[in-house]
C-alpha cells in the first residue's frame, strides 16, 4: 500500500501587543510534522524551531501578563531567518490556531512567507458541529485531554496545537484530515 505522506509546520508566535502594524514578535515557535494525506494522521514530529526576539520596543505590560515573557528575557536574541525559512519551505503548508493573526506579524518580518500555503485550525475545523462553543487553542486541548507544558508560549502552543490535530473526534477520523479538506 503506497502512502501520500506530507510534511506540515505550525507556528505560534507571541507579541508585545495585538497590534501586527505596531506590535512585534518576541517568539517564534514551529514544530514540523509528517503525517497522511488520506487519513490526517500525525506519523512524527521531524523538526522543532523557537527562538525568542528582541523587539524595537518594550513589551506592553498587558501582552506579559499573558505569555509572561519580559524585556530581559528577549534581550540580544533574534529569530534565526535560515532555519525559519528552511522548516517552512520544507512543509506542505503552515498551520496556526488563528493563522490571521500569526500570519500577519510573520510576513511582516519575513515578506518572502506571503507566498506559503497558510491553514487555519481554528477556522478550517467546525469545533461548533463537533459540540465545542469554544474554539481557542487553551480550552480546545483541554477538552481533549491534551497535555501543555506551559500555556501562551509558542512551542508548548505548537505542540499542543499538533497534537490536538492527531486526536480523533466522535467520528473517529483525525482533526487534521477536516482541515486538509480545505486544501483544494
Amino acid at each position: 500500500m503506497n502512502l501520500l505522506l506530507g510534511k506540515a509546520a505550525f507556528i505560534d508566535v507571541e507579541t508585545t501587543g495585538l497590534s501586527p502594524l505596531r506590535d512585534e514578535i518576541i517568539e517564534l515557535g514551529l514544530v514540523v510534522f509528517a503525517f497522511r494525506y488520506d487519513t490526517g494522521e500525525v506519523l512524527d514530529v521531524v523538526y522543532e524551531y523557537t527562538s525568542f526576539n528582541e523587539p524595537s520596543r518594550s513589551i506592553r505590560s498587558s501582552a506579559s501578563l499573558v505569555h509572561g515573557i519580559t524585556d530581559r528575557m528577549v534581550r540580544g536574541c533574534k529569530v534565526d531567518e535560515e532555519k525559519v525559512r528552511s522548516a517552512l519551505m520544507g512543509s506542505d503548508f503552515i498551520i496556526a490556531h488563528n493563522a490571521n493573526f500569526d500570519y500577519q506579524f510573520v510576513v511582516r518580518l519575513f515578506p518572502w512567507a506571503t507566498s506559503l500555503i497558510w491553514m487555519c485550525s481554528m477556522r478550517h475545523i467546525d469545533w461548533a458541529r463537533h459540540g465545542f462553543p469554544n474554539k481557542g487553542l487553551q480550552f480546545l486541548v483541554r477538552v481533549h485531554g491534551v497535555e501543555v507544558l506551559e500555556r501562551h508560549r509558542a512551542h508548548a502552543d505548537c505542540v499542543a496545537g499538533v497534537s490536538l490535530l492527531g486526536t480523533r473526534n466522535e467520528y473517529g477520523e483525525f482533526y487534521l484530515r477536516e482541515l486538509l479538506r480545505h486544501l483544494s
